[in-house]
């Protein structure tokens, strides 16, 4: 063999193991990163024509595929879209939200799971078909909490949130304003562009899911928390007397911009009884009692609650609820009562209500109830964890007194119940911006002497005047509708 041919030959020899090692690296090494590149079209086109599997609420699917005589064979649908959407998200040929997101593995059929499904979908020559998903909301309750934010005035822009407290069950979750996902999820690709693209330009941000990724100061509401650092101090119960007055001038400042008011409430003079001061959501009480116990143990009593951390594995993105980590006394005496730098979700507020109706303990929210083959057969259930301690099984008593004497007696009254304790509390939160209204919240639990339910009303905006915003008015009705849609379940 001359020259010539021996280097040609080297070189074609070369090329063939550079071929073959390129073959390997892409085929082994690189195949999941590839299969997962969002720019891959053949896996897009490949799993956006498979019969994708169900979510369902109950019985019935509130996502589900159905032929589609197009090029991709099968159509994801929403029968109830507005009511679902902020739990079901969408899937579309450009992404996925949700639980669409979440659960994809197990709705594609990729799932390990659902190996012997595939492998049996293999040997009949069928086509592989996508697992089932069962969610823990009772539809009922989903129903009630939307009709009732809806029901408001205007452009609603708000979320409803119930849990279960000894599970952490997920009962309802819904966020005004809320879109068809069915848009998204067409087979008219430019048509799902022009959808996206409008709903993300949307100030009113109706692609959000206010019950876990908005967060807004939690006013009132938050003074269970407050209540909790004090009792869990050891300087208070349920029937001691607490700090009142009209006003309390914050440690360190002077002048009216240090003053904490009651909006004319009855909270008397001196010290008054602590179901006085829970009643008529004392400001001047909660202040007071945040400043004698002190930045450090409020920070650790709201992160035994679930503040500052991620919790919510289900279902994503979730966004933190902010307590601050440092803060002087005037500014601890605004976070008592759920101002200065406190941010909270629905989410969370239900999860402080559920852990004071569950004992003091608080569970991880979850929203996923079962895993199931295509054929229903369950495959994985959930089951309940604990998440924290949050406070005694004695000082969550002691908190129950004091909410069931707020719907009795107080504030919280437009959630009570005929025949029913409920436990709640009333909140309305400053904005912090004079063109922006108050923020109405709500909290509840019922029955209080064994809850079923515990409930989260977080109202963000809607076309009531100013001076009308208030928790109980607003929230209460809508909290209550929830409950009983549980109790009578």
């Amino acid at each position: 063999m001359n020259k010539p041919i021996r280097t040609i030959s080297i070189f074609c020899l070369f090329l063939f193991v550079a071929l073959m090692l390129n073959a390997t690296y892409l085929q082994f090494w690189k195949a999941d990163e590839l299969n997962e590149d969002a720019r891959n079209r053949r896996v897009i086109e490949a799993s956006y024509s498979r019969e994708r599997g169900a979510i369902l609420v109950g019985r019935e699917p509130v996502a589900e595929s159905v032929p589609s005589e197009d090029r991709f064979e099968f159509q994801r649908v929403y029968p109830e879209p507005f009511r679902y959407a902020p739990v079901t998200g969408y899937f579309s040929f450009f992404s996925q939200t949700g639980v669409e997101r979440s659960e994809n593995e197990v709705l594609s059929g990729e799932d390990p799971r659902l190996f012997v499904t595939k492998l049996v979908d293999l040997l009949t020559n069928k086509a592989n078909k996508g697992g089932s998903v069962q969610l823990t909301l009772d539809p009922e309750a989903q129903t009630a909490a939307y009709d009732g934010l809806n029901a408001l005035p205007g452009n609603v822009e708000g979320s409803v949130v119930a849990l279960d407290p000894g599970t952490g069950k997920i009962l309802a979750m819904v966020s005004l304003p809320t879109y068809d996902p069915n848009r998204l999820a067409s087979h008219d690709l430019e048509e799902v562009s022009r959808t996206y693209d409008r709903l993300l330009a949307d100030e009113s941000e109706p692609l959000l899911n206010r019950g876990i990724q908005k967060t807004l100061p939690p006013g009132s509401t938050f003074k269970l928390v407050t209540a909790a650092a004090a009792i869990e101090s050891g300087g208070y119960t349920a029937d001691d007397l607490v700090p009142g007055g009209a006003t309390y001038q914050l440690p360190q400042t002077s002048g009216e911009s240090g003053v904490i008011d009651n909006e004319g409430r009855d909270c008397g003079s001196g010290r008054i009884p602590f179901e006085q001061a829970m009643e008529n959501s004392c400001n001047t009480t909660f202040a007071a009692l945040a400043v004698e116990v002190g930045a450090e143990a409020m920070a650790k009593q709201a992160e035994a609650f679930g503040f500052n951390s991620v919790y919510l594995e289900d279902l994503s993105p979730q966004a933190k609820s902010d307590f601050p980590a440092e803060m002087n006394p005037p500014q601890t005496g605004q976070a008592g009562i759920g101002q200065f730098e406190v941010r909270s979700t629905p989410l969370q507020m239900a999860m402080v209500a559920a852990g004071i109706a569950n004992n003091g303990v608080v569970m991880r929210p979850y929203v996923v109830d079962e895993v199931q083959s295509a054929e229903y057969d369950v495959l994985e259930k959930t089951e309940g964890s604990e998440l924290s301690q949050a406070v005694s099984s004695a000082t969550a008593a002691d908190l129950t007194q004091l909410l069931v004497a707020t719907v009795d007696s107080g504030t919280a009254s437009p959630a009570a119940i005929d025949g029913v304790s409920v436990a709640g509390k009333t909140g309305t939160a400053q904005s912090g911006q004079d063109d922006v209204p108050p923020y109405a919240w709500f909290v509840s639990f019922a029955p209080a002497e064994d809850p079923e339910v515990a409930v989260a009303v977080m109202i963000e905006s809607a076309d009531i005047p100013r001076g009308e915003i208030a928790g109980g008015q607003l929230g209460g009705p809508i909290a209550k509708a929830v409950m009983e849609a549980i109790i009578d379940d």
